[in-house]
């Protein structure tokens, strides 16, 4: 008995293999944006960990750090963790506020007369589909 390829156990999953080249970081944004996050970060020792014990103790403050104090641009500035629990809508509902009565009180600062948009973010994505694109696939496939 001889085994398929791996490409073709991926069709037969339904799984489309990547099509990117070797060592092009576009395959998983997120995971991607989420390492260049750690590797940047203040507390990320230059040299490397000594053993496998002091890079766990780093990651977990690392996760709880970036899940529960680092505010994402892409929530409008706030913590993961404020979105799954809710309380992103009370926090953006009070920055909102916050934001018309500056405006309000000083209406020359505001150029464009506009505040910026402090709406609960439905869903995010590091590389969005135009709706020009979705049209097309739409159509191609009806």
């Amino acid at each position: 008995m001889r085994a398929g390829t791996v490409a073709a156990l991926m069709y037969a999953l339904g799984i489309t293999p990547s099509r990117s080249r070797p060592r092009v970081s576009n395959d998983n944004a997120h995971a991607e944006a989420f390492f260049r996050t750690a590797k940047y970060h203040p507390t990320m020792l230059p040299s490397g960990f000594p053993d496998i014990a002091a890079a766990r103790k780093w990651a977990a403050a690392f996760i709880h750090w970036y899940n529960h104090q680092h505010k994402h641009r892409a929530l409008n500035f706030v913590t993961p963790h404020q979105k799954h629990t809710g309380e992103d809508r009370l926090i953006l509902a009070a920055r909102k506020r916050l934001y018309q009565q500056h405006r309000d009180n000083h209406p020359g600062r505001w150029i464009r007369g506009t505040i910026r948009n402090w709406e609960p973010v439905a869903s995010t994505t590091l590389n969005p589909i135009d709706d020009r694109t979705i049209e097309k696939i739409l159509k191609k496939s009806a």
